[in-house]
């Protein structure tokens, strides 16, 4: 069993915007096929830069405030109660285009090559 509290927990930078913050519930190694369980706090116009996983599936729910989820090209809103699954291979970038602040909890599940 792991169990973890967001308030124990200590802020790190997100890797894809140093300045966005997150905080790691469960990390790689944790569970298997989980490559992490974070939340992340977007200040007013914090963007996680365009990028893509070849090995992985992320998961995003959003908690609270509002944005912007771009996925190949395309935008879509992030509000608060939806969730967003991006497949291996899609270009995403998360965008607070919103007035406050834009708390993501999201997971990456491993997968291989070729699999999904």
């Amino acid at each position: 069993m792991i169990t973890t509290s967001l308030n124990d927990l200590p802020e790190e930078p997100v890797s894809h915007n140093p300045e966005i913050k997150k905080k790691v519930m469960l990390r790689l190694g944790d569970l298997p096929h989980l490559t992490n369980f974070s939340q992340a706090s977007f200040a007013p116009g914090q963007t996680a830069a365009a990028h893509a996983h070849q090995d992985m599936c992320e998961v995003f729910f959003v908690e609270s405030g509002a944005g912007v989820i771009r996925i190949n090209g395309q935008d879509y809103p992030l509000l608060p109660g939806n969730c967003v699954a991006i497949e291996p291979g899609e270009t995403h970038e998360v965008i607070n285009n919103g007035v406050t602040e834009l708390v993501l909890t999201y997971f990456g599940l491993r997968v291989e090559i070729g699999e999904t």
